[in-house]
């Protein structure tokens, strides 16, 4: 994705990132996490606001900082960082609320092509995995890089 991107900064093992986005609610810190699962070689992608009393994600608040492609393109960055680290593993990713899949949704498709290029992408449906489609609601993503 050729769009600014926030400034990273990130653990050793790549599996936890900070960035902070700027825009019309000032300064917010975000967290990007990846954790393991108990299914070897399976992470779970987990994002949003960072808590300042616990240093936690609370991703359930609503920023609307007015940056929002900004941050995705920062979420997507960590991506690659991640599986340049772990080549072999799927990450999983789900929004808090049907809205906030949807959004995720709605970022996969206007880039598309671009992701498809480097990732191979699932969408979950109630019982089974798809190849990932245009306009078909999703309860999560499945991706890892080609």
């Amino acid at each position: 994705m050729n769009l600014p991107k926030y400034a990273l900064s990130s653990s050793e093992r790549m599996m936890t990132f900070e960035f902070t986005s700027e825009g019309t609610k000032g300064t917010i810190q975000k967290l990007v996490k990846y954790q393991e699962t108990n299914l070897k070689d399976l992470y779970n992608l987990a994002f949003g606001d960072k808590n300042h009393e616990t240093g936690e994600i609370d991703d359930k608040v609503i920023s609307n900082n007015g940056d929002s492609e900004k941050v995705l393109a920062t979420v997507v960055a960590t991506l690659y960082a991640f599986t340049d680290k772990y080549p072999n593993v799927w990450i999983y990713a789900t929004g808090s609320t049907k809205a906030r899949t949807r959004l995720y949704r709605m970022g996969i498709t206007k880039f598309l092509n671009e992701v498809k290029r480097d990732f191979e992408i699932y969408g979950e449906l109630e019982n089974d995995w798809d190849k990932f489609k245009i306009d078909i609601e999703y309860n999560g993503f499945l991706v890892r890089r080609k």
